[in-house]
């Protein structure tokens, strides 16, 4: 047991995907949750749904993490909701575009760093209102270590999360609240946009020898939630099968 029982937990971009399964992997060990969602309101009702199943509390709150006044607000309905905030899961992500950098636009650079600036804001909010010897956990990528063609614009976008969180880190530490990063290799969800081609590629350099799946980030996340993790911060986990 991972000793999350009754901690309440905001997961970001929880409707789908890596961020669902994060979801149900907390509340699996007794975290009770606070589903997040852009747009598909009915998405986040079943995870709610799902996570009483299991037997924790669960709210859907409709935010944009581009808003600084959706995450103070997604903060405040937490704590009148729950009484309290002690892991936040920064996970909610835009459109991740690759393209040479003489062909990104200004648009498309910005639409993923505003990501990066709400992120930037909800660990701001995290360190005024969560719980001490809480935990705050946000989702990079394997592709910061990688230094992919095309890739950097969105590269940039997650290494300037990482060095948000190992600052933080330093800041909170008193409070024995611990500050990390999760970064992903290739992960299968339904936002996974490359050819068969491409994907086996991925695979044979893989030495555990298959994609990721959202359980695997998910066991990561709760391993670093839980009071198991207490001596880790400041650290940026690679869960990439050892690719990265």
């Amino acid at each position: 047991m991972m000793n999350l029982k009754e901690k309440v937990a905001i997961v970001t971009g929880s409707s789908r995907g890596i961020g669902r399964a994060i979801a149900l992997r907390l509340a699996e060990e007794g975290a009770n949750i606070v589903v997040t969602y852009h747009s598909n309101q009915d998405q986040a009702n079943e995870v709610v749904t799902a996570i009483k199943a299991i037997g924790s509390d669960a709210i859907a709150l409709k935010i944009d993490v581009k808003k600084i006044e959706d995450i103070r607000d997604l903060f405040g309905k937490t704590v009148n909701y729950f009484g309290r905030v002690d892991v936040l899961i920064n996970n909610a992500a835009g459109t991740n575009i690759f393209k040479p950098n003489v062909l990104m636009t200004p648009e498309e650079y910005d639409s993923m760093f505003d990501i990066t600036r709400g992120v930037y804001f909800a660990l701001q909010e995290a360190a005024k209102q969560i719980a001490d010897g809480g935990r705050i956990i946000s989702i990079s990528t394997g592709g910061t270590s990688m230094s992919i063609p095309a890739g950097g614009a969105y590269a940039g976008s997650k290494a300037a999360i990482e060095q948000f969180s190992n600052c933080l880190a330093k800041e909170l530490g008193e409070r024995q609240i611990t500050v990390n990063t999760v970064a992903p290799g290739v992960t299968e969800t339904d936002g996974l946009v490359l050819e068969q081609q491409q994907i086996d590629q991925l695979i044979a350099q893989t030495p555990l020898g298959r994609l990721g799946q959202p359980k695997d980030i998910a066991n990561t996340i709760v391993m670093l939630a839980s009071d198991n993790a207490s001596w880790i911060t400041g650290q940026n986990i690679r869960a990439t099968g050892g690719i990265v």
